[in-house]
């Protein structure tokens, strides 16, 4: 929409929707919290199983093993992403933008105060959950720190990105939770319900690599040694599916790959950093 003007009078009726129903209030505990502009999402009712509405969605019956009930960090930082380009497009729709723009404000500065978790160095995975603020080191920070307008000040997103890199870059991509969690699963291996209780619990994700780059390159103004991370996954394209990328890796060196063994994003974000590589002088 923002290249193509010719999609964006198609598109903003849709996004305008969006917003609109976001800020009054949907089904799942999806809505804005009037108090501080941010979004809350997920339900945990007593005596009933959490919803579960990120992508660390694993559920087996109703055991849910990442619910993240409350104001998940990376739905935040998109949805303040999402007030600002709608603020910007209003005025090419004849539309005022003063309410994206006051709730982006809104939003903006709440995040900044609410995300930090100075104790941990990086930002909290989710805030107003129904156990306080959650604190676990988690990859979906990488959202904000890889947005080109910073949500928290440049040497606290250093700090963050330190953190990521030292608890969860690997060979392979990303961990979803660091290993010094006690809920840390450092194999997912064996039935389903342990197969289910490490896959957003340690298990490395292929795709978090693109937003790490992604991150790196707008606190660093470079981008990291692409060729060096790209490198373990040439001998990989013969390890599990022939010519393709697995979906998942074990946290836990030598990091054996798992789940589908060919996985749409795994490829496509490697195929991004690839064509980065070719570009960068």
């Amino acid at each position: 929409a923002g290249s193509d003007p010719r999609l964006l009078p198609d598109l903003y009726p849709t996004l305008r929707g969006i917003i609109e129903s976001y800020t009054r209030g949907t089904h799942a505990g999806i809505g804005v919290d009037p108090q501080d502009g941010l979004l809350r999402a997920g339900e945990q009712a007593e005596g009933q199983a959490p919803t579960y509405l990120t992508w660390m969605d694993a559920r087996l019956h109703d055991r849910v093993y990442t619910p993240r009930v409350g104001k998940p960090v990376e739905v935040n930082a998109l949805w303040i992403q999402a007030l600002e380009l709608m603020s910007t497009w209003a005025p090419r729709m004849d539309e005022d933008p003063a309410r994206y723009q006051e709730a982006a404000s809104q939003a903006r500065a709440s995040f900044t105060t609410r995300f930090w978790n100075e104790e941990g160095g990086c930002l909290f995975d989710v805030i107003d959950g129904p156990d306080g603020d959650d604190g676990r080191v988690r990859p979906n920070q990488l959202f904000a720190l890889a947005l080109a307008t910073p949500l928290v000040p440049r040497d606290q997103a250093r700090r963050a990105l330190d953190v990521v890199t030292k608890h969860l870059l690997t060979p392979y991509g990303l961990r979803t939770l660091s290993p010094g969690d006690p809920e840390y699963r450092g194999r997912c291996e064996g039935d389903q319900a342990r197969r289910d209780s490490a896959y957003h619990q340690g298990t490395v994700w292929p795709w978090l690599l693109g937003l790490y780059v992604d991150a790196f390159r707008v606190l660093e103004g470079k981008v990291p040694d692409l060729d060096r991370l790209l490198e373990p996954f040439i001998p990989h394209l013969r390890e599990a599916g022939l010519g393709t990328v697995s979906q998942i890796f074990d946290g836990d060196a030598p990091h054996t790959p798992r789940g589908c063994i060919a996985q749409a994003w795994s490829v496509g974000e490697l195929l991004r950093l690839a064509r980065l590589a070719r570009e960068m002088p």
